[in-house]
């Protein structure tokens, strides 16, 4: 099959998670004999921002490690249209513009063969609804939803037995333990500042306890401001500026242990779905403790594949037997590679994508001219 994927951005992971995923897939897709095809708009905002801050040189690490992806830029909806000639499945992210989404829904409304789908993959139905519901869906199969409580919304909307759950996962070609194992020390964690949505959480459950402990702390990430660089300066981090994720697993290698500290919104608004960086760190091997969420999905065995720190305290006591307990670290590393391998592998969310494109072929699924959006 011919599959096209119309990205924010497949080239650039600046301050874009969505990119990490989309590229385990259609790596995997490719594997399996299709035909893939991202792309992308002229002028992405991701991709400009790499390209100010470091350049072409900051494709070099994408280029290396994806040589089998193809991405191609569009300048308008007429572009975008040549590129769906032949196409069987056409996926079409939730960082599109309004304009772009409802551009598509209408060659499919007007005949198109392929299957449409849309992917959401952010908190903004919940906390800008009006957002999404701008987006006219009406020609569209069905919705991927990157969790349960994400699809509920849509469910709400109109999309009952039309919304799929598709979480997201680690490119297990890429994301892996190294084959020779080296020295580690430190934490290192990797994530950006953003919008001000968890600052309080990294100070109380990373800054914080890490030097309370005593374990150097590296961080790795884009958008942080003068007051959050001061503070990092307070606890003695090393600031490494941005990271390629592709050369994540090799910082990961170095590293004793890591932390995941979830935005706000996914813990109070949308349980059940973690960060990509969880699945990508369980994958490396590296010891990882989690700031409180609700595993509301059982995707993981929490206290088995990772610690959990209730609070600062917690974390604190955590990352002591981590770094004391070679016993502790090793079983977190063989249970988290084990749920890992068992369930969260790009490979294993194709073979969910292909189950859904069956299920919508089984079921004939019409398009319907004023569907709730």
């Amino acid at each position: 099959m011919k599959f096209v994927y119309l990205t924010h951005s497949l080239l650039s992971c600046w301050n874009h998670g969505n990119a990490h995923f989309l590229r385990g897939v259609l790596r995997d897709l490719v594997a399996r004999g299709h035909e893939v095809l991202a792309i992308e708009p002229r002028g992405a905002w991701s991709l400009e921002n790499l390209l100010r801050d470091h350049g072409e040189t900051g494709l070099d690490a994408f280029r290396m490690k994806y040589p089998e992806l193809r991405t191609e830029i569009f300048d308008d909806a007429a572009a975008v249209e040549q590129h769906l000639d032949g196409a069987d499945v056409v996926i079409v992210h939730e960082w599109n513009e309004p304009e772009l989404v409802a551009a598509v829904g209408r060659l499919r409304r007007q005949g198109a063969r392929f299957r449409l789908l849309f992917h959401d993959t952010h908190h903004r139905a919940v906390s800008e609804p009006e957002a999404i519901r701008r987006f006219d869906l009406s020609g569209y199969d069905a919705v991927l939803a990157f969790g349960e409580t994400l699809a509920e919304v849509y469910r709400r909307w109109g999309w009952e037995g039309r919304v799929f759950v598709w979480h997201e996962a680690a490119d297990t070609r890429l994301f892996h333990p190294p084959e020779h194992e080296g020295s580690r020390e430190g934490l290192v964690w990797i994530g950006n500042w953003g919008d001000g949505e968890r600052s309080a959480e990294l100070e109380r459950f990373l800054l914080a306890p890490a030097k309370a402990v005593g374990l150097p702390l590296e961080i790795y990430g884009v958008r942080y401001p003068e007051e959050a660089l001061a503070m990092l300066g307070r606890y003695g981090v090393q600031y490494r500026g941005w990271l390629p994720n592709a050369r994540a697993p090799e910082v990961f290698a170095r590293h004793l242990a890591t932390v995941h500290v979830p935005r706000r919104f996914y813990v109070e608004t949308l349980p059940g779905i973690p960060t990509i960086r969880v699945f990508e760190a369980l994958a490396c091997g590296i010891p990882l403790v989690s700031a409180p969420w609700s595993d509301a999905e059982n995707l993981f065995r929490p206290g088995q594949d990772f610690l959990v720190a209730r609070d600062g305290a917690e974390m604190e006591r955590h990352l002591r037997a981590l770094r004391e307990d070679p016993g502790l670290r090793e079983s977190l590393v063989r249970s988290g590679l084990q749920t890992i391998r068992a369930r969260h592998s790009c490979a294993h969310r194709v073979d969910e994508l292909l189950a859904v494109l069956r299920s919508l072929d089984g079921a004939q699924t019409p398009i319907m001219e004023g569907q709730a959006r």
